[in-house]
């Protein structure tokens, strides 16, 4: 069995979903965590990054379950995912 690799929200591809697999923030912004968990972003919701800046790719307009956000792109590099099966 196959397994798909885990990659991280700042790195996923316009249009396609994914299930969120876990959030890792980073040391210096321990709150990110908690925060990103209070507006939806928990284990196996399902997000897809809807559209990027042209410059820099920052923001992300990013769908989590039926809200829309902008992420920076260290905000979404936390948000790690498992890719939905095909």
């Amino acid at each position: 069995m196959h397994t798909a690799p885990i990659l991280s929200l700042d790195h996923a591809e316009i249009g396609r979903s994914h299930r969120v697999a876990a959030l890792v923030p980073p040391a210096h912004a321990p709150e990110w965590g908690p925060w990103l968990e209070q507006i939806g972003f928990v284990a196996g919701e399902p997000v897809r990054v809807l559209s990027r800046a042209l410059l820099g790719g920052e923001p992300l307009v990013v769908r989590i379950g039926q809200s829309t956000f902008a992420l920076r792109r260290a905000e979404a590099a936390c948000i790690l995912l498992k890719s939905e099966a095909a």
